[in-house]
């Protein structure tokens, strides 16, 4: 283990590994040459050999250090401890995580800004680049999402109903909640 790997990481260091890893293991994995499979799994020792090529100084115990504090759990590592995916979020074809089926309670939340609430009661909740809407289990964890965005604002999704009416919902390795689309009949502003 290198000397590198022994050292105390500040809040900030974890906090930009995060942002690097979300962004290589979501969204652009060939910016740094390194290619995930179809769950999104990627090697960890691959992912340390192609960040540090790319500037980004990683360690298995920088990546497990950042894994074990998000509050927000984004990562998932395999049961040996040697593969890393993100849990959710995914905007890359590659990946097509395949999640289990699961009955959604009564409601769903779903934080976003203000400026986009037209568009939504338009056309609802759509995916966008992602794979799925992401929604929470409660409106606290919405309103933070939605202040990442600006004004924050927060809809109510009736979750349940969606899926009476023959709508799919998959709960991520993290907690988030994801479906294709939800449609405006079902949101309320709360």
């Amino acid at each position: 283990m290198s000397k590198k790997s022994n050292i105390k990481r500040t809040s900030k260091d974890l906090e930009n590994t995060s942002k690097f890893l979300s962004y290589v293991l979501r969204h652009k994995p060939e910016s740094i040459g390194i290619t995930l499979d179809s769950n999104g799994w990627v090697g960890i020792d691959v992912l340390i050999r192609q960040g540090n090529k790319h500037r980004q100084q990683l360690s298995q115990d920088l990546i497990s250090q950042v894994v074990i504090t998000s509050d927000k759990k984004r990562f998932t590592l395999s049961e040996d401890g040697l593969k890393i995916r993100a849990a959710q979020g995914h905007s890359t074809n590659q990946v097509n995580i395949v999640h289990v089926e699961k009955i959604p309670p009564e409601y769903l939340y779903h934080g976003t800004a203000t400026r986009f609430l037209d568009s939504i009661i338009q056309q609802g909740l759509i995916a966008g680049e992602r794979h799925y809407v992401h929604l929470s289990i409660d409106n606290k964890t919405a309103v933070a999402v939605g202040k990442r965005h600006g004004k924050p604002v927060v809809l109510r999704v009736s979750a349940l109903t969606m899926y009476q009416q023959g709508i799919k919902f998959y709960l991520a390795d993290n907690g988030v909640w994801l479906t294709e689309n939800v449609p405006s009949q079902f949101l309320e502003v709360i």
